[in-house]
């Protein structure tokens, strides 16, 4: 068999030789013994790049179409928006604090975390700090802790990110949605009483945008009727009520530390509260249920893996230390660019009750009823200013509509304020021509859209 093979070949080659001599071409390079086999290239079909536009007229109208739209959004990323809705401050201190934990070994419940607490323990005033991974598992830890339990029933505002709604889910729990006011966009405490059941176990009041929630008739009515109150203050931090922190201002408040926030660790929450034996559940729970013994841990409860590493908390760290001087600058760019909407036909800039200070997270402006809110988002991002709306009125949301079951009619004010309110960008990066630009761009867009 192997001299038949040999023979077979040999006859192969001689053919290939004939053939050569009688059609001469480029020898074919031959395969070195033991190699792989080579196959020829495939021919590719040649291409339209460049071509003449002749040419590329004859592409299919889908094919031109989809081109158009490649070729749209590759600009739109390069180019981006002239003015951004956001943008965090971010340096050379948050690399280094990074650099450092990841040179330490101690990526998670190291130090850096403990000195994260304390820093945003220190500056709201409260004894006890808690960090979590996000505002989301920090609301959900709170009413765990509190005593929330499934079939329950917890009150929230109806105007806020579905976070809040999602969290008292999340407990196997009910959200009771309340209306808000209008000039606040905060829960309407005037609303709060009619809402509370006997299956009532908690009320959690947002702080919208970081505007404080009129706390002291909230705080009434849950002591009349012995129920905690959470603050969801996830965009509070640095907000204040009548000369005290938000988070500092009932059993407990949570923050976020998401790239949108005040400060931000990439993602992360905090837990605050000044209850001991709140605190010490927190703690167990924030970590699978356990307590450490002298050796080893031992687990008294069915808890969760909340905590937040210490990556993050280092990011945290770095930015407490800016803390004082993005407030400012935030409240700073609020004032000027409220200056510069004054006036500004069919817009009402954000209302700040007295003894309140905003913390401007967001700055929310209400537009009238005549004005086509989400037309105004797209003539601005025509003209290079990102915006959005201000937050959702949950009940419009598919899965609370449907679970749920209810009616616009019953929380008109948050419907008002999920199809009129508008964000603008604010953020202490922004130059005065910035925000001349936005104050210029707005008037421009609702009389566009107007017309």
């Amino acid at each position: 068999m192997p001299r038949q093979g040999a023979q077979r070949r040999h006859r192969r080659r001689n053919l290939r030789q004939r053939a050569g001599a009688a059609h001469p071409g480029p020898a074919r390079p031959r395969r070195p013994p033991g190699g792989p086999h080579r196959r020829s290239p495939r021919r590719r079909a040649p291409s339209l790049r460049g071509c003449h536009p002749a040419h590329r007229a004859h592409r299919p109208p889908a094919v031109r179409a989809q081109r158009r739209v490649a070729e749209e959004d590759r600009r739109l990323v390069r180019r981006g928006p002239l003015v951004r809705l956001n943008v965090p401050i971010t340096d050379a201190a948050e690399i280094a604090a990074v650099t450092a934990v990841l040179e330490s070994g101690f990526l998670t419940q190291g130090p850096r975390a403990a000195e994260f607490e304390n820093l945003v323990g220190s500056w709201v005033g409260t004894s006890r700090a808690y960090a979590v991974s996000s505002a989301t598992t920090g609301l959900h830890l709170a009413l765990h802790a509190v005593g929330v339990k499934p079939g329950d029933e917890v009150i929230i505002p109806d105007f806020s990110f579905p976070a809040t709604a999602n969290a008292v889910i999340q407990q196997g729990a009910i959200p009771v949605f309340v209306d808000i006011d209008i000039d606040t966009f905060n829960l309407d405490p005037s609303r709060l009483e009619a809402a509370i059941t006997s299956r009532t176990t908690a009320i959690m009041p947002v702080h919208a945008f970081g505007l404080c929630a009129d706390m002291d008739p909230i705080n009434e009515i849950a002591a009349r009727h012995s129920l905690p109150v959470i603050e969801d203050a996830a965009c509070a931090l640095a907000g204040t009520y009548k000369g005290r922190q938000a988070g500092s201002l009932a059993t407990a408040g949570v923050f976020s530390f998401h790239p949108r926030k005040i400060i931000t660790t990439g993602e992360g929450g905090m837990i605050m509260t000044d209850d001991e034996e709140l605190g010490n559940k927190i703690q167990v729970l924030r970590t699978h249920g356990a307590v450490r013994g002298e050796l080893f841990m031992s687990f008294i409860d069915a808890g969760y893996n909340y905590r937040l590493s210490d990556v993050h908390a280092a990011i945290g760290v770095a930015q407490m230390a800016k803390l004082a001087g993005i407030t400012e600058g935030r409240h700073e760019r609020a004032d000027s660019l409220t200056e510069r909407l004054a006036g500004l036909d069919g817009v009402r800039t954000p209302v700040v009750p007295e003894g309140t200070r905003h913390a401007y997270q967001s700055y929310v402006v209400l537009l009238d009823d005549d004005i086509d809110r989400d037309a105004v988002i797209r003539a601005m991002k025509s003209r290079d200013i990102e915006t959005t709306l201000g937050t959702y009125g949950m009940h419009l949301q598919p899965y609370f509509r449907d679970r749920f079951g209810i009616e616009d009619a019953a929380l008109p004010v948050s419907t008002r304020a999920h199809n009129q309110a508008l964000t603008l960008p604010l953020y202490p990066q922004l130059t005065d021509s910035d925000l001349d630009l936005i104050a210029e761009k707005l008037a421009e867009s609702i009389v566009a859209v107007r017309s």
